[in-house]
């Protein structure tokens, strides 16, 4: 067998939100080492960028920032946010051109291509939207002090969703919509707006979900390097924590962007009828590339 999982190895017809999520690991697992790979480079290169913005925050194990580095620590928090964002739309735009092998195996059309600048681009923009939406972390923390962490998270929590939410689609419609990138972005809004903003509130399930598990193995696995370690500098500590989060998010990136694949197919399915113009096309022995053209 070929290093797909299966041919058709993601179910043609919409899906409940738990089989959207099962979905997402199955597409990853069609070309887990190619995608993860990608996705340790993404995160070195994430970590890389991130490491002067912690030295400044003072960063320490706890991964608290120092006295008076409330300001710093927001530039960290809000630039965090947008490379999550652009790692997870790159990853998105690559996992696209596996989706239609994934989705009808052997009859599936020639692979699409990448069109890497124009997943770039909207990558790029996905970002930034993600920093506008952590922008409270910035904005409250220096003048709130203590105050300012709980406010600020509170604040993000309520703003940050539906930006994030909004525009994850873009990199899929790139790639298998072959729409440019700014057609591609409003694309993405109107698909992520219908039925009450469902793509919105999965998508950032998939992200809290694993969020809790990247900062669960990250606390636990620092604080048994702090049981038989002490470190002589909080340099050392950034570099630790660096590559811990490069560990953690080279699978995590990668199944977010998965995430965005499968939500640009369920939700093409279940209100353009995707999958009744694919299962047509297969029952008369002709090509899917017609019917996985956008609908005009």
């Amino acid at each position: 067998m070929s290093d797909l999982a299966r041919p058709g190895a993601l179910p043609l017809r919409p899906l409940t939100t738990g089989e959207v999520l099962d979905a997402a690991v199955v597409l990853l697992r069609t070309r887990a080492a190619r995608l993860i790979w990608l996705g340790v480079v993404l995160a070195v290169l994430e970590q890389a960028a991130l490491f002067p913005l912690r030295r400044l925050a003072d960063q320490d194990i706890t991964t608290l920032p120092g006295s008076g580095k409330l300001l710093e620590f927001g530039v960290l928090v809000v630039v965090g946010f947008a490379t999550e964002a652009f790692c997870i739309a790159v990853l998105g735009g690559v996992a696209a051109t596996y989706a239609p092998r994934a989705l009808l195996g052997p009859a599936a059309p020639q692979r699409p291509p990448l069109r890497l600048p124009a997943v770039l681009v909207v990558a790029t923009v996905a970002g930034v939207v993600a920093a506008i939406g952590a922008t409270p972390f910035l904005v409250l923390l220096p003048p709130l002090q203590s105050l300012g962490i709980a406010t600020a998270v509170f604040l993000t929590a309520l703003l940050w969703p539906i930006p994030y939410g909004l525009v994850g689609l873009a990199a899929p419609v790139v790639v298998i919509d072959r729409y440019g990138p700014g057609r591609a972005l409003l694309r993405s809004v109107r698909l992520a707006s219908r039925d009450g903003l469902r793509v919105v509130w999965i998508r950032v399930l998939g992200y809290t979900a694993w969020l809790f598990v990247r900062y669960g193995l990250t606390a636990a696995t620092l604080a048994i390097i702090g049981f038989g370690f002490t470190s002589p500098s909080s340099t050392v500590d950034n570099l630790m924590m660096g590559a811990v989060a490069v560990v953690v998010n080279a699978l995590a990136y990668p199944v977010l962007g998965c995430l965005d694949v499968v939500l640009h197919l369920e939700t093409r399915m279940r209100t353009e009828g995707l999958d009744i113009m694919l299962r047509g096309a297969l029952r008369r022995g002709v090509t899917a590339e017609a019917a996985l053209a956008v609908p005009q």
